[in-house]
């Protein structure tokens, strides 16, 4: 009997133990519901095309964020993609950032917008939302060359390892000519809603929506602080465009060029000062831009105008080369700079040649020649030639001090006497004449 209770005393405690083994297993398996709780959250929006006036507002954002003290960043990113060395630099600020980094995709986060998402600490996608389609693309809207896509390929996989993500999703996300099983075939790049990206490990979870999201990380609506681009920012994301830049600098150009052929200052010269502000305006607020920048281009203009009334070349080409100096040097990237400087002066080139053609080169001469005559019958009178008064003998009708009348072979005439005092009805003699200037000095009487 004794033995019997023994044995199931041990059965018993047998079960206990696998059940207590089970439940911590099931305890290590289980999908974490719920995510660590934060006490300051930061909301910070990443929206519309990726370029580096939205890395100039992050770095700001992130900056502020800090200052408060703020323990969780949410990045609520919405992008078609944009340039990938702006993306690289947000990626940088990303990781480098002390603060625990949610990338929220509510709606797209393709290409660049991926790249960012992969370099926070978490995503969280919406269902309906995607990400990837990350390849390259030139001007024209073609895969860009191999070597760049090589690179941003392993930019991209070495983001995803960051969070033991697979890295040949990340490849496939960015590589056309190569087949990745299970994932897609060649000649495609691979994209991800948001139930496929939480299937292959690159969505930590998924949310309905922005209320869940909060509660997830314990976070309260109304205890959460937006941080939203400034005026200045979104100017200067707008400016910093490479498009909008080469337009702002084919206008500044054209309207000078058009205000020469012009008559007056009028519209052309006030667009054309409007759009180089603009332009230095929004790099300037973007953090690319300094006062030298300005102050060369403003110099240059100074020189060229001078130019004008110091001809021989040397201070136009001086003026020139500050007027480029300024504008290159302000551009985020110089390689743009020019590229997009280029684009205007042969803008510019192909206009100046239309207005010649239709106004000749006299349109333009004639805005720095007098073309204004002086006509007798318009009320204007040269002065008289007196030259041939030299010599002439009168007498003095006023007294001289210096100045005074005399009459001179019947005239009165205004003078000047040489030296002295002249007292009146003495005989005088002209000695010189200048213009309107007639000098007088007292005849010498015979003895």
């Amino acid at each position: 009997m004794s033995a019997t209770r023994s044995a199931m005393s041990r059965v018993r405690l047998l079960v206990s133990l696998l059940c207590l083994l089970a439940s911590m297993i099931l305890l290590l398996f289980s999908p974490v519901t719920t995510a660590q709780t934060y006490q300051k959250a930061v909301w910070i929006p990443v929206e519309k095309e990726i370029e580096q006036g939205l890395e100039s507002f992050l770095r700001r954002a992130f900056t502020e964020a800090e200052a408060q003290q703020a323990d969780l960043i949410i990045l609520d990113i919405n992008t078609p993609g944009g340039k990938i060395d702006a993306a690289g630099a947000i990626g940088e600020l990303i990781r480098q950032s002390p603060i625990h980094v949610v990338a929220y995709i509510d709606n797209q986060a393709f290409s660049a917008g991926t790249y960012i998402a992969l370099n926070a600490n978490e995503i969280v996608m919406t269902p309906g939302s995607s990400m990837g389609a990350a390849t390259p693309i030139d001007m024209a809207g073609n895969a860009a060359e191999i070597k760049l896509i090589s690179g941003w390929s392993n930019q991209m996989k070495a983001a995803a390892k960051l969070n033991d993500r697979n890295p040949d999703v990340a490849r496939a996300m960015v590589e056309i000519d190569t087949e990745f099983p299970g994932l897609k075939p060649k000649g495609t790049v691979l994209s991800l809603d948001a139930e496929r990206a939480k299937e292959v490990g690159y969505a930590d979870r998924l949310v309905s929506g922005k209320d869940e999201l909060l509660k997830q990380y314990g976070i309260f609506a109304d205890t959460m602080q937006t941080i939203e681009p400034t005026i200045g920012e979104n100017i200067a994301r707008w400016v910093t465009s490479p498009v909008v830049m080469s337009m702002l600098l084919i206008i500044g150009l054209g309207g000078i060029v058009v205000e020469l052929f012009a008559p007056g200052f009028g519209v052309a010269g006030t667009i054309s000062i409007f759009a180089f502000s603009l332009y230095f305006f929004g790099h300037y607020v973007a953090g690319f831009a300094n006062w030298l920048h300005i102050g060369l281009f403003l110099f240059g203009i100074l020189l060229m105008i001078l130019e004008i009334f110091l001809p021989g070349g040397i201070v136009g080409a001086i003026g020139f080369i500050s007027i480029v100096s300024g504008l290159v040097m302000a551009a985020y990237d110089t390689e743009q700079g020019l590229a997009s400087l280029g684009i205007a002066v042969l803008i510019t080139a192909v206009i100046t040649f239309i207005l010649i053609k239709k106004y000749g080169f006299k349109g333009l001469i004639n805005r720095f020649i007098l073309s204004d005559e002086q006509r007798n019958e318009q009320g204007y009178v040269a002065p008289k030639d007196q030259r041939n008064l030299v010599g002439k003998k009168g007498i003095a009708l006023t007294p001289f001090r210096p100045a005074g009348v005399a009459k001179i072979e019947g005239m009165r005439v205004d003078a000047v006497s040489a030296g002295g005092f002249i007292q009146a009805g003495v005989q005088i003699v002209v000695v010189q004449v200048e213009g309107t200037r007639v000098v007088v000095q007292e005849e010498e009487q015979k003895e």
